[in-house]
């Protein structure tokens, strides 16, 4: 996928107002429209001219663009190759449930941009990683965290603020951290979302998130995940097929398996099955 040509790939949730493009444009024109959500662009290669609010902009390579649910903008080719970019639209309901999570229910106020157009790399990171999680449809604790990231980093930087992020106490943390743990252990080969790991525990998912990264330095996702990369290893070593491992360990696919596998442990799932006396 090169800059020579035009191409989209898109994704939608099912259930709830989220949604996320990867595209390439060489001289597609959105006429002026808008949408019912919250719509965070970034520019990847090239660059992208739009109108909004009465006047012009241009989103360059690295740049975000921010439009408020309802604003209407219109779109094109500021450069001779086009530009590249990946889109998230996340509707106000969404941004309300995770905004009440993380605050314990006393934020009432949306995040609101005023420039359409922000050089802002900690939001930039947040909206892409969530975009990641959802093209490659990743499993479901993971998604939700980025979410919360991704909106927490939006509230953070739109002009209207938030009551501050809600934690629990020290005690309260430990204990809510270690429960997840135990449930985490035990069904961590199923598709678990935080909003139930979160009401299991007893507390909000924002909160779970941060006690659970206090407690054991990683996202309950990447426990999940490291659960089921060593059972992965001893499938591998009992002579499942790296396909059979993958598929039996809840992993995307095996191409998937394999990167996380190579990235964790430094080898390949074939090269720690040939090493095996």
């Amino acid at each position: 996928m090169g800059m020579g040509q035009s191409w989209v790939r898109y994704w939608r949730d099912g259930t709830r107002p989220l949604e996320a493009m990867h595209a390439h444009f060489l001289d597609h024109v959105y006429p002026p429209h808008s949408h019912d959500t919250y719509s965070f662009g970034i520019t990847d290669a090239g660059a992208q001219r739009f109108r909004c609010r009465g006047a012009a902009h241009t989103s360059g390579a690295g740049m975000v663009m921010a439009f408020n649910p309802d604003e209407v903008h219109d779109g094109q080719a500021a450069a001779e190759l086009g530009y590249q970019y990946r889109i998230v639209h996340i509707g106000p309901a969404v941004v309300r449930e995770v905004l009440a999570d993380a605050t314990d229910g006393r934020s009432e106020a949306m995040p609101l941009f005023v420039q359409p157009v922000l050089t802002d790399p900690v939001l930039a990171d947040a909206l892409a990683r969530l975009h990641a999680a959802l093209v490659t449809r990743q499993n479901p604790l993971l998604r939700d965290e980025r979410l919360t990231a991704a909106v927490t980093a939006m509230a953070h930087r739109g002009a209207t603020r938030t009551p501050p992020m809600r934690t629990l106490a020290r005690g309260a943390q430990r204990q809510a951290a270690r429960r997840a743990r135990a449930l985490l252990t035990d069904a961590y080969l199923e598709p678990i979302r935080a909003d139930l790991l979160a009401r299991a525990v007893g507390c909000s998912r924002f909160a779970l998130y941060r006690a659970f990264r206090a407690e054991f330095g990683m996202a309950p996702s990447d426990y999940q995940r490291q659960l089921r990369l060593r059972r992965a290893r001893h499938l591998l070593t009992t002579g499942a097929t790296s396909a059979d491992a993958a598929a039996a360990t809840g992993f995307a696919d095996q191409a998937h398996f394999s990167r996380w596998f190579q990235r964790t442990y430094g080898i390949t799932p074939s090269t720690f099955q040939r090493a095996q006396a």
